[in-house]
């Protein structure tokens, strides 16, 4: 055949393209079974769709066309009582409801009839409490050795109470009264379950009466170990009026005694030297020489009796120093560390004494005599304004700063004196003492 060219050529591929035909390959055997559960899927995927549109739509459609009449036709679901009471008793329960609650309580108590059961259940969780902390109460022994009139030697011994606060990995500490180890020739510790083993005076706190005494842990058996009970020093600031407490220790003169009751009443800011506390007074016995700690209901030390903060009117009351206030100096004693010293016994300045003309500070009511801030010149009367650089306007930052000082050092303490006009600052140089 003759090769064409030119427009004939065109013409002839035209006429070809447009004869050509475009034939799809035949469906496999998986492609239509593809297909076929693409189709029925999508169908049943549109049924349920259609199902919860109806099911959502329908109610609306109800209420707004109502069930034929006009009226709307809306499901309320009332619950039964499930009652047997008579119209005559419901009348009753309808003005017991009026009645005061405390007039309803006033009635249970006073038509119950208390068994000795009963009150041991109230009783048994102080008992257990007390119990426990017992388990941390230890008989120190202080004992002295003297001659006799004819130059023999005798030995004597003192019984006191202390309380395990604190454990290290090679010794535990006991706290305690100054009196129990006070011209001790040697120091016995009595444990718990009636071990004994030597103690060592850890350090001594004259001003508060407290004393810490150490035990080696190489003294103490496992068993002892096992049942001896470490006491946490809790939290006397959250104590409050008609709190329960308990007397550990040596309350009725005997070690591992007890004694319970509620607080009659909280003294806040009680001056004492280098600061304030607060004093816990309590319808329970207690014996302060002998070593008496108050407890709360969580088994926490609270406080330790102390004899000098009870009045003459005070004859049935115990009368205990916060253990808050001196956590500071129980830490320092317990690592061997005596605690800063300035001898100083002040008063916070109030508003109205401001007014008279005092300028703010602390007002110093006593400084004790031979104390470092006595020997370096300061007077009853002064007014504390400054230790080193650091403002003092309340005892409690007196207190604080005292308790950062280390014995020994020397620190310039600011006051304000009265002269015969008007105030005059002066500075003085104190050598800090220890307690």
């Amino acid at each position: 055949m003759p090769e064409l060219n030119g427009p004939d050529k065109e013409a002839e591929d035209k006429r070809q393209f447009i004869k050509e035909k475009i034939v799809r390959q035949p469906l496999t055997g998986r492609q239509i079974a593809r297909q076929a559960a693409l189709v029925c899927g999508s169908a049943a995927v549109f049924g349920v769709i259609a199902a919860a549109v109806f099911a959502l739509t329908s109610p609306y459609f109800r209420s707004f066309l109502g069930n034929g009449n006009g009226t709307e036709s809306t499901a309320v679901s009332i619950p039964r009582d499930e009652t047997s009471a008579s119209a005559a008793e419901e009348a009753s329960q309808a003005d017991q409801q009026e009645e005061p609650i405390q007039q309803q309580v006033e009635d249970a108590v006073s038509s119950y009839r208390f068994t000795m059961e009963d009150f041991s259940r109230m009783v048994a969780p102080v008992k257990e409490i007390a119990q426990k902390a017992d388990k941390g109460i230890v008989t120190v022994h202080s004992v002295r050795h003297e001659t006799d009139w004819f130059n023999n030697p005798v030995e004597n011994t003192g019984f006191f109470a202390g309380a395990l606060i604190a454990e290290t990995p090679t010794e535990v500490l006991i706290l305690t009264t100054e009196e129990a180890v006070e011209a001790a020739d040697a120091i016995r510790v009595t444990f718990y379950d009636g071990t004994e083993a030597a103690g060592t005076k850890k350090q001594t706190d004259q001003v508060s009466g407290m004393s810490v005494v150490s035990v080696s842990r190489t003294d103490i058996s496992e068993d002892t170990e096992a049942k001896m009970e470490i006491l946490t020093l809790g939290n006397s600031y959250q104590m409050k009026m008609g709190d329960v407490v308990m007397a550990v220790g040596s309350p009725l003169g005997v070690v591992h005694s007890l004694d319970y009751g509620t607080l009659g009443y909280v003294a806040k800011s009680v001056p004492v030297t280098d600061g304030s506390i607060r004093v816990l007074y309590a319808d329970i016995k207690g014996n302060a020489p002998m070593g008496t700690f108050l407890i709360n209901t969580a088994g926490e030390i609270v406080g330790w009796v102390e004899e000098q903060y009870k009045s003459e009117a005070m004859q049935d009351v115990t009368a205990a120093a916060g253990i808050s206030d001196y956590k500071g100096i129980i830490e320092k004693m317990s690592n061997g560390r005596g605690a800063a010293y300035l001898g100083i016994q002040g008063q916070d300045i109030t508003a109205e004494m401001e007014k008279q003309g005092l300028p703010s500070g602390v007002y110093i009511v006593e400084v004790t005599s031979g104390s470092p801030a006595y020997q370096a010149g300061i007077q009853n009367g002064d007014i504390l304004k400054r230790i080193g650089s650091g403002e003092v306007s309340t005892v409690k930052e007196l207190q604080t700063r005292i308790e950062n000082m280390e014995p020994g050092a020397a620190v310039v303490i600011t006051v304000m004196r009265k002269g015969i006009d008007e105030y005059k600052e002066l500075e003085y140089e104190v050598t800090v003492g220890a307690r």
